[in-house]
């Protein structure tokens, strides 16, 4: 039995990276949307709560920036991709 595999046709590479691309899009915006979320929970808690989950918050705040920047990126390759697919 032959175990050889085909080689990809550019079409079945660009279509695979566009499902990826979208893929990747979509867990920015669940971890932007999470991110979001946590930091909403956080302003409803007591002010001693807010106080100690200050850093926590912080972090969340810079995670969704890096997140949104890379979502940003993310789009523009997901963009390029559509064009050559067509």
């Amino acid at each position: 039995m032959d175990n050889k595999v085909e080689p990809q046709t550019r079409e079945e590479i660009l279509k695979s990276s566009l499902d990826a691309r979208v893929q990747e899009v979509m867990h920015y915006q669940i971890n932007i949307d999470n991110y979001r979320m946590a930091l909403e929970e956080i302003s409803k808690m007591s002010d001693d709560d807010r106080a100690i989950l200050s850093g926590f918050a912080d972090q969340l705040r810079t995670l969704m920036t890096s997140e949104k920047l890379e979502q940003k990126k993310a789009q523009i390759m997901l963009t390029v991709l559509k064009q050559q697919v067509g």
